[in-house]
């Protein structure tokens, strides 16, 4: 089967850069000053700590998105229209990431720091709700994936967006009254999806190695 997909990829790689790229601007170089040394150019930089905070974050987060994105786009061969909307939806969120992003940065030693929290781990949220919106479009659809992509496959990568959205709606919830353990939670999910992309694919190598 022929895969139709190469245009949905190569756009929505251009905007994952986008994304990504975005980030950058929200990082600032102090202000020149008369007699300004090193030592005072050293305290100026580390006051900004929240800001690079947020853009590790955020930087993990959209290319964790990205590797994902790529891992379930190997699996969907055909398009149609409502696959084509969800996957915008993602594109969509992605581009919003710097918004809250700067959110943090600027508001970290503020009083409205809990609120800039929950904004930027509802937006995660809403990531993740995309991703199984995607998957499940797709999946319903079998003359959509992969000819030889089997039960087992389909269930799995399911089950492992499912599986992620307990822990972005307890970083919600807990944005409200403990907000950096919520963020702690954001920076543990880039390890929950880098292991479960790793895993899905050794996955189907054993597969295919056994049917040989």
């Amino acid at each position: 089967m022929e895969k139709e997909t190469g245009r949905i990829e190569g756009f929505s790689d251009g905007v994952f850069a986008i994304g990504i790229t975005l980030l950058v601007l929200d990082l600032h170089v102090p202000e020149l000053k008369e007699g300004m040394n090193g030592t005072a150019l050293w305290r100026e930089l580390s006051a900004q700590w929240p800001g690079y905070m947020a853009f590790v974050i955020s930087f993990f987060s959209i290319f964790i998105v990205w590797v994902s994105h790529h891992k379930l786009f190997k699996q969907i061969y055909r398009r149609n229209t409502g696959l084509m909307f969800a996957n915008g939806l993602i594109l969509f969120l992605v581009t919003c990431v710097s918004f809250p992003t700067n959110l943090l940065a600027r508001f970290y030693h503020s009083e409205a720091q809990q609120l800039s929290i929950t904004l930027y781990t509802g937006l995660f949220v809403l990531m993740n709700l995309s991703f199984n919106l995607l998957w499940f479009l797709a999946s319903r659809d079998r003359s959509l994936l992969r000819p030889d992509i089997d039960d087992q496959s389909i269930l799995e990568i399911r089950n492992t967006y499912l599986y992620g959205m307990p822990t972005y709606f307890a970083a919600f919830a807990l944005s409200f009254f403990w907000p950096n353990t919520a963020l702690l939670l954001c920076i543990l999910l880039w390890v929950y999806w880098a292991f479960s992309s790793g895993k899905l694919q050794m996955k189907r190598r054993r597969r295919v190695k056994a049917a040989l």
